[in-house]
């Protein structure tokens, strides 16, 4: 085999030996001087806002509850990569949930630009604020953009860009146990949501931001594929804004199917690859002709059909 030959047959074994984290773990930060009085945007920027008091011990109580999780599940074999905002009072959450975490534990941590807080503008005078919020409630929250500042489809983009280079930048090693913490805000964590599970505008307007250092796990299941139905109850799906559609999508994702479904989906797939159908987006903005309408054309097209055969009878010879 030549050395191109091998080096091709090396790269394939490396990429087949990548393995993803088993969680994924979004953390909001905690209280911040901001979120007790909104007049601190009037003086400081947005980035420089520290904790509260309480907001310290809101994150060192995440970051024993985030342990107690790792350690009831996986038994000490697990590990820790961990992305945080730049933002003030997002390091200082992650460096007091850190203490939880032994030095050995942790693998990895760097700060991420593209899960920083939606950008409201500069020093944000907080009756203004106030104002532009209930316009972008009557606007609609996701693509309202403020004054000199970013809408939440902005914001998607940007953290969609993250997604690219995620599985580039952390991967493990065959057993080992490897747990992504994302240490964010309210709006970049529902976002980072919306565009994982390919949730609709619609469905990302009614999502509940997480309170102060509360936070989501998204677990692989049996299927490969990450779930918020593993680690959270339906209960604490619907509190969070999940529609029962999208809950029973989270349990697809986690186990699959139930058992007896199975082989009617099954049935389903295979009469599906019998029939022409069209494409989902024509069905959906082009919705079909009356049924008036299309017989009536059929009926033409027969009728055309006939005299043609019967002009093409005459000429034939006899």
């Amino acid at each position: 085999m030549s050395n191109n030959g091998e080096v091709e047959q090396s790269q394939s074994q490396n990429q087949n030996q990548r393995w993803l984290p088993k969680r994924i773990i979004l953390v909001r930060h905690g209280e911040s001087m901001g979120n007790k009085d909104e007049g601190i945007y009037g003086v400081l920027p947005d980035h420089s806002i520290p904790l509260s008091p309480q907001g310290i011990q809101q994150a060192k109580q995440a970051g024993i509850l985030i342990r107690e999780l790792l350690d009831h599940d996986s038994k000490w074999k697990w590990k820790v990569y961990i992305y945080v905002s730049p933002y003030e009072r997002t390091r200082s959450t992650l460096r007091e949930i850190g203490r939880a975490f032994p030095k050995s534990k942790v693998i990895g941590a760097r700060e991420e630009c593209r899960v920083r807080e939606q950008d409201f503008g500069n020093f944000q005078d907080s009756k203004k604020m106030k104002q532009l919020k209930e316009i972008r409630n009557k606007f609609g929250r996701f693509f309202y953009r403020f004054p000199e500042g970013e809408s939440g489809a902005d914001v998607y983009d940007r953290v969609s860009s993250k997604f690219l280079v995620l599985n580039e930048e952390v991967s493990t090693g065959e057993g080992e146990e490897v747990n992504l913490v994302i240490v964010s805000h309210g709006l970049a964590i529902r976002i980072f949501l919306m565009r994982w599970f390919r949730w609709t505008v619609e469905q990302f307007e009614v999502l509940k931001n997480p309170k102060n250092c509360e936070f989501r796990v998204m677990q692989l299941g049996g299927r490969g594929e990450y779930s918020l139905a593993i680690h959270h109850d339906d209960e604490k799906l619907k509190a969070w804004g999940l529609s029962a559609e999208m809950i029973a999508d989270q349990k697809l994702r986690a186990w699959g199917p139930p058992p007896q479904k199975r082989c009617e989906q099954k049935e389903k797939e295979e009469e599906e690859e019998e029939e022409e159908k069209c494409l989902w987006f024509d069905a959906f903005f082009y919705p079909p002709l009356p049924q008036q309408e299309e017989t009536t054309t059929t009926t033409t097209t027969t009728t055309t059909g006939e005299h043609q055969h019967q002009h093409q009878h005459q000429n034939q010879p006899s």
